[in-house]
């Protein structure tokens, strides 16, 4: 096998290739550095698409890097090149611009492709007004037809069709979510939180159905010859018309190129603690196509970690660092819709090994349940009113014993009694942006360095710029910081 070279070579350019990048940077400016994108803008907080479609955020506000950080950073960046084809045994990718780039490394962070059932009317790719909602190409085209359309149809039920809903009914279209499960976001939420958050949306005008079973999507030929999607049909016949469909059945690792240069792929491309792949070592594979533990992860804080544990490995800043799995924590932050689930969700009063503590007020949009465990939390859903889930994210990622009062980790103070892991009072070892492994300590030294605002201690220290679930603690903490400052000291 051929190995002059030491080009450290990224096939990706998405939320984790562009983070593993930029950490590369941080460590190593004098490493080779090549990165590949197959869209041609530069790289986005995928997970901000929905402020976009909903009108919440300009696509210019969601970039992960600015137009310049490249050439600053001395990064070979081929942004709109897609990678074609990866030789190992000569150690070269082959993009589809017809260039050959040789590397000593190769990293695979490929991410995901949305799912499409393959049902009548799919048949050969989307029709005109159909489209999956993955990328920011999709949500300009969405945009685009919901300007014309009055009634739109959402297929799925999930994080994404949700987010999806909520956007376009922003924009004031007639909005139906079809889902296969009998509740929705059934990966994340028990039933009753399912029952809660269909309350909330017909609140903001979207209808659900669940137990819908779409078995097509029906078209039909407009005057120019283009075949549109005018519904969709489901297994009882039933049809219900929109002239904008969404396809949010979620999605699969995008393993084409890793299986194609005989890597091991099982879901995600198999990996070990060092994220190389089990077959060839000079490979690593980090974010949603890679599988480590028989687990692929789908969230950004987890890849985002893989990232950096790999800038690690590769520029010699922590030869110790492994990955070795990671707690998935799920943020939906819609306008009206709050919601914020973690671990082991579906447990019910009824399993004699653990204890649960619930509230639900369907009326308000308010859900909140903890699934607790020998005196740790296990799971918890906070739908509505969130206001204790920066302490529940501590007190899970962290494992640490829970207070004897179990309602103060739904409604914070109650009874007078604090809340010891509240942002203001935890350790300035602890972690608040779990996304981009940022602690109380680093917001502190933000604000001694002059940071007052969210916003100021984002740009030094990238926290609340992932999910953007820690914003309320990390505004909190600088609030609080000046509330000290500012106290009299007699």
């Amino acid at each position: 096998m051929k190995s002059g070279s030491d080009r450290i070579v990224v096939v990706g350019n998405g939320m984790a290739g562009s983070r593993f990048v930029t950490e590369m940077r941080a460590r190593d400016r004098a490493v080779p550095l090549t990165v590949f994108g197959a869209e041609p803008q530069q790289p986005y907080n995928r997970v901000l698409l929905s402020n976009v479609l909903a009108g919440a955020a300009r696509p210019d506000q969601i970039g992960l890097v600015d137009p310049a950080w490249y050439d600053r950073h001395d990064v070979d960046a081929r942004l709109g090149v897609e990678v074609v084809k990866i030789d190992r045994d000569q150690r070269l990718v082959y993009a589809a611009d017809g260039s050959v780039t040789e590397y000593g490394t190769l990293v695979v962070a490929t991410g995901s492709v949305a799912l499409v059932p393959p049902i009548p009317g799919t048949e050969g790719g989307l029709p005109a007004g159909a489209l999956a909602f993955r990328t920011l190409e999709d949500c300009h085209r969405i945009l685009e037809l919901a300007d014309r359309a009055e009634r739109a149809v959402v297929v799925g039920g999930g994080l994404l069709g949700i987010e999806a809903a909520r956007g376009l009914a922003g924009r004031g279209l007639d909005v139906t979510v079809l889902h296969l499960a009998g509740h929705l976001m059934e990966r994340q939420l028990d039933q009753g939180a399912g029952r809660v958050l269909a309350r909330t949306l017909a609140r903001l005008g979207i209808r659900t159905r669940v137990e819908a079973n779409v078995s097509a999507l029906r078209t039909a030929t407009g005057p120019d010859g283009e075949r549109r999607a005018v519904g969709v049909e489901l297994a009882d016949g039933e049809f219900l018309p929109g002239d904008l469909v969404i396809m949010a059945c979620g999605v699969r690792p995008d393993v084409r190129l890793a299986r194609e240069a005989g890597l091991e792929v099982d879901r995600g491309i198999v990996v070990d603690e060092m994220l190389r792949s089990v077959t060839d070592p000079s490979v690593r594979a980090i974010g949603e196509c890679s599988q480590y533990g028989g687990m692929v992860y789908g969230l950004v804080a987890p890849a985002w970690e893989q990232a950096t544990i790999l800038a690690d490995l590769l520029a010699g800043t922590d030869a110790a660092a492994r990955f070795t799995g990671a707690r998935q924590i799920t943020r939906l932050k819609a306008a009206s819709v709050d919601l914020a689930a973690m671990g082991e969700t579906h447990h019910t009063d009824d399993d004699p090994e653990v204890e649960v503590v619930q509230f639900a007020d369907p009326a308000r949009g308010t859900y909140k349940k903890v699934v607790i465990k020998d005196d740790r939390l296990i799971g918890a859903i906070l739908l509505g009113e969130t206001s204790t889930a920066g302490t529940l994210t501590q007190l899970y990622d962290r494992e640490s014993p829970l207070p004897s009062d179990r309602l103060s980790l739904l409604f914070p103070g109650i009874n007078g009694a604090a809340v010891s892991d509240s942002p203001v009072r935890m350790p300035d070892a602890a972690t608040v942006c779990h996304c981009n492994n940022v602690s109380k300590g680093q917001i502190r030294a933000c604000w001694e360095r002059g940071a007052r605002t969210a916003d100021d201690v984002a740009r030094q220290t990238r926290a609340s710029t992932g999910c953007g679930s820690c914003r309320d603690a990390v505004e909190g903490i600088v609030a609080w910081l000046d509330e000290q400052e500012s106290a009299p000291t007699g």
